[in-house]
């Protein structure tokens, strides 16, 4: 099983960009639980964004109304589109789906 992380890179404050992760060696269908997190320097890992079994979409506070978290199923790919970008976004973004984790993609927000 491989989740590869991508879309990473620099974006200036206020700015977007769009996180994929593309899954391999599992149909992304059959595992309704899924998520992104990340790591800022020097803090802890995030929930940033989760799809729960019962079928909701949640987020974290501080990024609530900015970051929407889909998915596609046919393409076996989830993605994470990031809006008005803040320099406290800046980290290394994870996905997840069930218990397997992709390597990582950097975001950083600044000018």
């Amino acid at each position: 099983v491989q989740l590869q992380a991508s879309g990473g890179g620099l974006a200036q404050p206020g700015g977007s960009l769009r996180l994929s992760c593309t899954v391999s060696g599992i149909i992304l269908s059959s595992y309704p639980t899924a998520a992104w997190y990340r790591r800022a320097p020097g803090k802890l890992r995030e929930l940033v964004a989760s799809f729960s079994r019962e079928g909701t979409t949640n987020y974290a506070d501080s990024v609530k109304g900015r970051f929407t978290f889909s998915r596609d199923n046919a393409k076996n790919t989830m993605y994470l589109q990031m809006n008005s970008l803040k320099p406290e976004d800046t980290a290394v973004y994870y996905c997840k789906v069930y218990n397997y984790w992709g390597q990582g993609t950097l975001v950083t927000v600044s000018s």
